[in-house]
């Protein structure tokens, strides 16, 4: 029997929270154990549904989802989040991305992308839009590097360039592996490794600006 990923799903607009309810568990393979329309009493819900991927609302009163994530991640480390905007805010994805979000999509994502994104993320891949590739590419083309880099890092950057520019032409993750002549399987690693980039750069980025 096949086993069901478990989701929790945080949305304060309530026909958007039962419409993406009715997706995940009219969905084979997927089932929605918790909908809520805010993050109050955040770690009784998470103790009470035990999902292995949340799919968290960015703006919502009171405990905000970047707010949110973060408390997820510090409390239940292998809970996997993806931050859920209306807008591709670059400030917000990345304070998303340093709370430790895996994966970043807009609410106009079409259902079977949706249903995509939990099942990269629970597999281990961080699922990752155009926008906010074109977003990294950026900052990678800026010169952005880890604060302590490595050899590895640095072999690495050529390829997740390469990869990041696949992603803004909207390409998947299989025509991006038959392109580059690489594994499905080492695209999600690369895209894994750029999401880690970027939490440091911005955790980084965080304690840089705090001390001055």
């Amino acid at each position: 029997m096949e086993k069901n990923i478990r989701v929790a799903l945080f949305e304060d607009n309530f026909l958007l929270r039962d419409g993406y309810y009715q997706l995940i568990n009219g969905t084979p393979g997927f089932a929605c154990v918790g909908a809520y329309d805010s993050a109050a009493d955040l770690v009784f819900k998470m103790n009470r549904s035990q999902p292995e991927v949340v799919l968290m609302d960015i703006d919502m009163p009171g405990i905000n989802g970047i707010e949110a994530a973060g408390i997820i991640k510090e409390n239940f480390p292998k809970i996997h989040v993806i931050m859920q905007t209306v807008f591709e805010d670059g400030d917000k994805i990345f304070l998303a991305i340093q709370a430790g979000a895996e994966g970043y999509i807009l609410k106009k994502t079409p259902p079977a992308k949706m249903l995509e994104a939990i099942t990269e993320v629970y597999n281990g891949g961080a699922p990752m839009t155009p926008a906010i590739a074109a977003k990294t590419l950026q900052l990678f083309r800026s010169g952005l590097k880890m604060p302590s880099e490595n050899k590895e890092t640095k072999l690495n950057s050529d390829r997740q360039k390469e990869i990041l520019e696949c992603i803004v032409n909207g390409m998947s993750y299989k025509l991006i592996a038959e392109k580059l002549f690489i594994s499905v399987d080492t695209v999600r690693y690369h895209v894994k490794n750029i999401y880690e980039i970027l939490q440091v750069h911005s955790r980084f980025e965080l304690i840089h600006r705090q001390r001055k």
